[in-house]
């Protein structure tokens, strides 16, 4: 059965790719309200071609108005089989400046073993590889099979939870397949078994009714940008640890991660040492971190001398798993106002959330799951964390508690540079995770009912 199903995945592999780049042509961003014509074209592309594969019923939702839709396909079970419900999304994150590209974001290209554009690996590829094992099995798949294709995560899965409860039925499967990670690298398979959770605010710092001139008044009339620096200098101590009190660590990763491996990926600079103390994977995966992601405040070009009365920033913590996203963005308030400086005002906003997460790798399913990506890349599959929040991971759970889930990557790897400029897919690695969710629909389809 292996091989069969490996000569269907390569037989099929030219039609699946050409679906990945007609997908990849669209430029569904959920964050761009304009961008409402391309989401409703992605997703009908996608049912389209669920339905052409075989599906016996396909369906776009969009129950709360959004815009953004979601797709699903169903496959029945044949007698006595279990169901598989697969997971993917066909939003993308914004592409910024295309001139920052090698070549244009929406327009796939093919150089160095490599399908370059926004949404090759985040996460068209996932809905092109659950493409690929249904083909592989003829369009009728051993065991029951529900597709997902989600139209929101780049912005969070806002009514994803409301999607879940108006499905619920519909959606309920004994396993879930989330293609929505990463491997530990190219030719290395990996479950992410852990997830870190988000916490943001905005921070605003008040200090003066008005602008005032910096000659006449600086040195005894507090500069709100100046204050907004100290403050945000707190979020750390010397040695780069987040010194937000109250956040929790998670265990120790089993794996290693080299640090000059993770200095090349991260594109550190020579000379810039890391920040904190601990292992690369402890730091990445198993501790909280604090990041400024913006903040409002003069241009250079143009700036008058002048005392700034505001100033506000965007401040995001990465949870560790088993932490609390609501007592940890609670926690990082208190840290602010606790630590404004100069006795100046400090007005909070929350923003984004999103809980952590643990999976437990054991049981059936998993052992399933481990022949299965071990036949298809020839070696066995790591259990790595995830230092970026998947919060539908967490919803999944809360919704399915029986069900196993497995967040797994439909080939992109460290190098695909995901939500960044020239995203990429590695075509071989893709292939490997087609093949791996075929062999793992027979492997489930063998298990006791």
């Amino acid at each position: 059965m292996t091989d069969h199903l490996r000569q269907a995945v390569r037989r099929n592999m030219p039609g699946v790719l050409a679906d990945l780049n007609d997908l990849v042509r669209i430029p569904s961003v959920s964050a761009d309200p304009g961008a409402a014509p391309e989401l409703a074209r992605s997703a009908e592309l996608t049912a389209g071609l669920f339905e052409a594969a075989g599906a016996q019923r396909t369906e776009i939702v969009d129950h709360a108005g959004t815009g953004r839709p979601a797709v699903l396909a169903h496959f029945p079970p044949p007698a006595d089989r279990p169901t598989v419900l697969l997971y993917a999304h066909h939003d993308v994150q914004p592409a910024g400046d295309p001139s920052a590209w090698t070549s244009p974001p929406f327009e796939p290209r093919v150089a160095g073993g490599r399908l370059y554009g926004r949404g090759t690996a985040d996460d068209k590829a996932g809905i092109a590889a659950h493409l690929a094992a249904i083909r592989a099995h003829g369009g009728r798949p051993p065991v029951g099979v529900t597709v997902l294709v989600e139209g929101e995560e780049e912005i969070g899965s806002p009514t994803l939870g409301e999607l879940l409860d108006r499905e619920r039925d519909a959606l309920a499967a004994d396993a879930v397949v989330l293609a929505d990670s990463e491997n530990f690298a190219v030719g290395v398979p990996a479950f992410t078994t852990t997830l870190r959770g988000l916490a943001a605010c905005v921070v605003e710092v008040r200090a003066l009714e008005q602008e005032v001139h910096s000659g006449t008044y600086g040195g005894a009339a507090p500069d709100a940008l100046t204050a907004l620096c100290r403050l945000l200098a707190t979020l750390h101590d010397d040695r780069g640890d987040v010194a937000v009190r109250g956040l929790t660590t998670a265990r120790r990763p089993e794996v290693e991660y080299p640090e000059e491996r993770f200095r090349a990926e991260a594109a550190v600079l020579d000379g810039v040492p890391l920040l904190g103390t601990g292992g690369v994977a402890d730091r990445i995966w198993a501790r909280p971190a604090a990041t400024v992601l913006a903040i409002d405040a003069p241009a250079v070009a143009g700036a008058s001398n002048a005392l700034a009365p505001t100033a506000r920033a965007k401040v995001s913590l990465r949870l560790a798993p088993g932490d609390d996203a609501y007592r940890a963005r609670a926690a990082l308030a208190r840290h602010l106002r606790d630590h404004a400086p100069w006795g100046v005002k400090v007005d909070i906003t929350e923003a984004d959330l999103a809980q952590p997460h643990v999976v437990e790798p054991h049981g059936p399913v998993f052992d399933a799951a481990r022949r299965a990506y071990r036949a298809a890349y020839g070696r066995d599959v790591v259990d790595i964390g995830g230092g970026g929040a998947i919060p539908l991971v967490a919803e999944f759970a809360a919704a399915y508690p029986e069900a196993a889930i497995l967040v797994t990557s439909p080939g992109g790897d460290p190098a695909c540079r995901a939500h960044s400029t020239d995203e990429s897919l590695h075509l071989a690695d893709f292939e490997h995770a087609c093949l791996a969710e075929a062999l793992l629909l027979n492997e489930l389809s063998m298990l006791p009912p």
